[in-house]
């Protein structure tokens, strides 16, 4: 039977990459059904996307295959399933606007995820995630258990085999340490009123200035609080007649779009880090 995987790379470019990609697979009887690539030219970097169906090898033996096809192009490729939808926790407050989109899409079928657990520094949730049949965790969180705090969190996401971690409106800064755990599969989304209206109440803050574009922004998280990697933006229009709920609203239809959306290209392994930013073969 016909197995569909997805192989992602990223090596120094040089001629004939494309041609060496495809040609490896066409040894091994796969049939490419979707490939794209980017050459960056500031960072002499190649990226490639393909994916393709395969009956004569198992999963593991391409995988071994491709390791010794990858180390002397110096390539860094990975290799995924698509049987299996990625597991994901995610992690909310009191906001639930995101996580009732999220949970809404998977179970519609809109999005490649499995979504294992919900946890939070509150108890708001817990009926919305029964509704889902979703395992809720209430965690809190106090400056002076954060550190136990994020122990219990973690034993939860490995607990689940997560490969994807969603901060859907989680309250809470995490610690360098957690954030290295979680490098390159954990997403958060933010308002992108930043930096300019940081701090407590930001739509208040823009209301007060009069803003014309509402705006959200999904990146990766990393050490650095609200400057990973984006993966993906989007802004709504305003202007004067908006009130302060007006704008609070729009933001947050915006943010539930924008992190939808970086989920599903994320679960698709559509996102490719490039350094501080990113390649998404959309």
């Amino acid at each position: 039977m016909s197995k569909t995987y997805i192989l992602t790379l990223s090596c120094p470019d040089r001629l004939g990459l494309v041609h060496s990609v495809s040609g490896f697979l066409l040894e091994r009887g796969c049939n490419i059904e979707e490939a794209a690539q980017y050459n960056d030219p500031d960072t002499g970097l190649f990226f490639m996307r393909v994916q393709f169906s395969c009956v004569r090898l198992t999963y593991a033996d391409l995988g071994s295959q491709l390791n010794h096809f990858a180390k002397p192009l110096q390539m860094k490729c990975t290799l995924h399933a698509t049987a299996q939808p990625m597991r994901t926790v995610i992690l909310v407050s009191k906001e639930g606007h995101c996580l009732n989109d999220l949970l809404f899409r998977w179970k519609s079928g809109l999005l490649p995820v499995d979504i294992r657990a919900i946890i939070s520094n509150h108890r708001e949730f817990y009926q919305l995630a029964a509704s889902y049949n979703v395992p809720f965790h209430h965690v809190p969180v106090t400056a002076n258990s954060k550190a136990l705090s994020e122990a219990k969190q973690l034993e939860i996401i490995e607990a689940e085999g997560a490969e994807l971690v969603v901060l859907a409106r989680y309250m809470q800064i995490l610690s360098d340490e957690m954030c290295r755990k979680l490098a390159g599969r954990a997403i958060n989304i933010h308002h992108s009123f930043l930096p300019s209206f940081k701090g407590a109440k930001p739509y208040f803050q823009a209301h007060d200035r009069g803003v014309k574009l509402i705006g959200a922004t999904a990146h990766y998280v990393t050490a650095d609080l609200d400057e990973g990697p984006i993966i993906e933006q989007d802004v709504a229009r305003a202007d004067h007649s908006k009130t302060v709920e007006d704008l609070t609203g729009m933001g947050r239809d915006t943010e539930s779009q924008v992190l939808a959306r970086a989920v599903k290209w994320h679960s698709e392994h559509r996102v490719l880090q490039n350094g501080h930013k990113t390649v998404i073969f959309k």
